[in-house]
Formats: C-alpha cells, structure tokens, sequence
C-alpha cells in the first residue's frame, strides 16, 4: 500500500532520518518503535509532507507522492494523528469532528459510537480528559476518507482503561479492513496489538518483523526492551 524509499531529512549537520527504506501491506496494523530521537515522527511528517524530504521518495498505491501538498496527499486516502492532541477546545465535540468534513448527526454518533467516546455531542472541548481528546482525535481521523490511517503515540498520556479501550478499537478497525500504522512507546501495547514491527534508530530501519522476531532480536533486546 505504502512504501518507502532512501527517505531523508536533516536539520543543520544532524539527520532526523536517514535512508529510511520499508513497505505497509494493506489490511495490517504495523506499528513503528524506537528510542526517543529515532526519527518516528519526522518520517510520518515526510510521509504526509507536513516537512519536505531531503531524498528519497513516498510512494502510496505505486503513486509518488513525495512532494504532493499535505493536503492532496489526505485526499489520495491517509488520515493521520498527531504526537500532541490538536482540538479546538473553543468548540463542541460535533464542530471539531465536522471541520474534517461536513456531515451527518448520525455519521457522527456512529463515528463517536466506534471509538467508544460518550459524552454528548455538544460537550466542549475544554470540557475533555486528555483520554477522551486522543478519542476524539482518533474518531476525526476515521470520519476523513481514507486507506490508511497514521497514529502518532496514541497511547501516550492516557489511563490503563482508554489504552485498553483504544485496542479493542483499532483491532475491530483491522477487522473491517482498515490499513493502520502506529507509532508507540508501550511494548506492551505494540506486541499484543501489531502484525508487523518497524524498529528504528538513529534515523534508519533497524529491524522489522512479527512481534516474536522482534522480541527475540538482539539489538532490540538491548536497545528497546531492555532485556
């Protein structure tokens, strides 16, 4: 579905990411892991052009889409999340949902019903938990039309009970045929979750493989699980 090629990037003397090169099989939830400073996000920025790649190229169903402007590389089919939420908290659970695209009340119940986020519609932003904005965030994502859909640290600053939630979420989401990739810290979260790991550091492709192979590689035993 997506692959990636000799991706680049660096600020100053320092690379972000350096020849980054895998592929994304459709229907799979791949997740990507690394040390803080890896390159995680800055190679979801280059993917959806948030930041221009150095070299390299992004190709999404055998499109280049390298140097399409971020917002027709949404329209082509990728949703994506953020590290930080990004709500408007001045507005209602409804308005930031419909900023995506206008639609329906009962597309919006439904959205807000699959990711098991209960508070009524016109509950203003300011009024969420951080679980519930990362709910929020995540039902936003599915309601734009997409192939693949891009989670940046879902997890991270949420209880135990919104990361069990957001699993049973995204695993229902693979079996309706949702495409995901993740970036996360929680192993835990990652290995019960994934069907394939990427493992990055220093701006490159360590390793990847089944969460097993990924537990049982050495590097990532040292570098990652500290084991």
């Amino acid at each position: 579905m997506i692959r990636v090629k000799n991706l680049a990037k660096h600020f100053g003397g320092v690379y972000a990411v350096k020849d980054c090169s895998f592929d994304i099989k459709p229907g799979k939830i791949t997740s990507v892991i690394g040390p803080n400073g890896a390159g995680k996000t800055t190679m979801f920025n280059l993917v959806c052009n948030i930041i221009s790649a150095d070299d390299g190229s992004v190709y999404f169903k055998k499109e280049n889409i390298t140097r399409l402007p971020t917002h027709k590389i949404a329209r082509v089919g990728i949703s994506r999340t953020f590290q930080q939420a990004r709500l408007f908290k001045n507005l209602t659970v409804k308005e930031n949902l419909t900023i995506s695209r206008p639609c329906s009340e009962k597309e919006i119940r439904d959205v807000l019903e699959k990711v098991a986020f209960k508070l009524p519609i016109d509950t203003k932003g300011s009024a969420l938990s951080y679980g519930q904005m990362r709910l929020l965030e995540i039902a936003r994502a599915l309601l734009h039309p997409h192939e693949l859909l891009m989670l940046d640290e879902p997890t991270a600053g949420v209880n135990p009970s919104v990361r069990q939630e957001l699993k049973k979420i995204l695993k229902q989401l693979n079996k309706e045929g949702k495409t995901i990739m993740f970036i996360e810290h929680d192993m835990d979260f990652v290995m019960s979750i994934s069907d394939e790991v990427i493992v990055m550091a220093e701006g490159r492709v360590l390793m990847r493989g089944t969460p097993k192979q990924v537990q049982k590689d050495k590097r990532v035993l040292e570098a990652y699980l500290g084991k």
